[in-house]
């Protein structure tokens, strides 16, 4: 290929989600300008228990690959989630609500925060929930149908909890409706020039498949940038205490929590992500205080039910030293492994898509490309890390696995930002966020975080006019709660067959 040449072709390897997300996004983006999209399928790491729980981004790239709502939620036995419910099993801790929401709106100006801070030094008995639309929605059981008064009033987002095989039956059926090229193999060996870039991709030994640019969607194995390239891993495994994870399956809800709940325990936390179908449980903890045996007990005592069908594997979070490396691009798993809080690994895959596409190259030389592509995605991924770093450095809960988390160390950043809250309140601002300041919000003061001060600016608002919005705001909350169908009657309606 020349110098100048225009990539003609792109092949993807890799299995499950990561690779057909890759393939029908990157087939629906670059087709129409002439370039090919090759799929090589893998054996598949999927077992039945497993559920994808997802960040609210998702619902939009959906929409932009014609994905329809209705029919995934049926084809998966889906369900809506609103946020993510904490809650402390030992009582320490309140529980508390991460919302994919606004919490409150401006008084005269001001931000709601700081207001609220204030107000709860001076004795005010409310939450932070409990000024969240969608977190009130989703604890009473509501679905929350955006009108002209919610949208004035802020963000109202969700994700889903989804029947991860399904679902990757689903995308790969929509990639071979739009005619994507499908190769099944077994196994993968890399040809390489003698740059050292490759030249060709042989499967199971038998047929070579050429391409100017190749895309590592094969989860942790990351069989080309790691393995055929030797791109090496930073290990984050001295910033978290989770080594082992159990993904199980326990029976449906009798009606279905339009959000995740989050049970935290002396040995580790557990994670139930409802759907039509089931109830996908992850239950985290670290291997050398707990055996498997041990966190299968564990796991159905904090459930309060026999699970079903576990299963565990080893979590190793760290990011690729280059992510995008020669003519491979890794993205999803093969990029950056997370710890498997808060449910981020289909948004990191999302990421690097989408800077993907931004950045796709025009000719055959892409040195600028690639490195703004390492860059930026090294930013995202080390905001994300912080962001799950945070839930084990500031949880109170006690036993051994907490108090391990305690003394990791915390990335620069993060302990930067975690003195901003505790002096003023203050979110300090970071490019390449993924979660927002009301985020942060949530887990800092949830999980026990009380500012010393707040922004000078609040002490000019009259206490009366806080009260006054803050009594507004409340009734316009539980009007709008009353006014939803249920979580569980917008599901029939919307996946009703026509």
């Amino acid at each position: 290929m020349s110098a100048t040449a225009p990539v003609s072709r792109v092949v993807v390897v890799g299995r499950d989600a990561d690779l057909w997300l890759s393939v029908n996004a990157l087939s629906s983006a670059l087709t129409c300008v002439g370039v090919q999209v090759v799929a090589v399928e893998l054996p598949t790491r999927l077992k039945p228990s497993h559920v994808s729980a997802t960040l609210p981004p998702l619902e939009a790239f959906h929409t932009k690959l014609g994905i329809k709502e209705a029919t995934l939620l049926r084809v998966t036995a889906g369900s809506f989630s609103f946020g993510q419910n904490v809650v402390d099993l030992s009582g320490k801790v309140p529980n508390f609500f991460h919302a994919w929401g606004a919490y409150g709106a401006p008084i005269e100006g001001s931000a709601f925060f700081p207001c609220w801070l204030k107000a709860r030094r001076l004795g005010l008995n409310r939450s932070f929930q409990h000024f969240c639309l969608t977190a009130i929605a989703s604890q009473n059981g509501r679905m929350l149908l955006p009108d002209e008064a919610t949208a004035t009033f802020g963000r109202t987002d969700y994700g889903y909890h989804l029947h991860t095989m399904a679902y990757v039956a689903y995308l790969k059926s929509i990639a071979v409706s739009l005619g994507i090229r499908v190769y099944e193999a077994q196994h993968v060996e890399v040809e390489r020039r003698d740059d050292g870039s490759i030249s060709a991709v042989s499967m199971d030994g038998l047929v070579s498949l050429e391409g100017e640019l190749y895309v590592d969607a094969s989860g942790e194995d990351a069989v080309l940038i790691g393995r055929s390239l030797g791109v090496a891993s930073e290990d984050w495994r001295p910033h978290f205490t989770v080594d082992r994870v159990m993904s199980a399956r326990a029976p449906a809800f009798t009606s279905i929590p339009p959000f995740a709940e989050i049970r935290m325990a002396r040995a580790g936390w557990t994670a139930l992500h409802p759907s039509q179908a089931a109830t996908g449980v992850v239950h985290a903890f670290s291997s050398d205080l707990v055996s498997d045996d041990a966190a299968l007990e564990s796991a159905s005592a904090t459930c309060g039910v026999k699970l079903a069908e576990g299963c565990f594997h080893s979590v190793n979070p760290g990011v690729r030293a280059q992510i995008w490396e020669r003519n491979c691009v890794a993205v999803g798993g093969s990029a950056c492994v997370f710890d498997p809080i808060f449910d981020v690994e289909i948004h990191s895959l999302q990421l690097g898509l989408v800077h993907l596409l931004a950045l796709f190259p025009g000719s055959g030389q892409f040195p600028a490309e690639q490195a703004e592509y390492n860059r930026i995605m090294r930013s995202y991924y080390e905001r994300i890390r912080d962001f799950q770093c945070a839930f084990y450095a500031l949880s109170p809960v006690e036993g051994n696995f907490w108090q391990k988390a305690h003394g990791l160390a915390l990335p620069a950043a993060l302990a930067h930002k975690i003195a901003t809250f505790r002096a003023r309140g203050d979110i300090a601002p970071m490019e390449d966020e993924t979660f927002l300041p009301e985020s942060w919000q949530a887990i800092f003061t949830g999980l026990g975080v009380v500012p010393d001060s707040w922004a000078p600016a609040t002490d000019r608002i009259p206490s009366k006019r806080v009260d006054e919005e803050f009594r507004r705001i409340l009734e316009f909350i539980n009007k709008k709660v009353l006014e939803q169908p249920t979580h569980d009657q917008y599901l029939e309606s919307l996946c009703r067959p026509a």
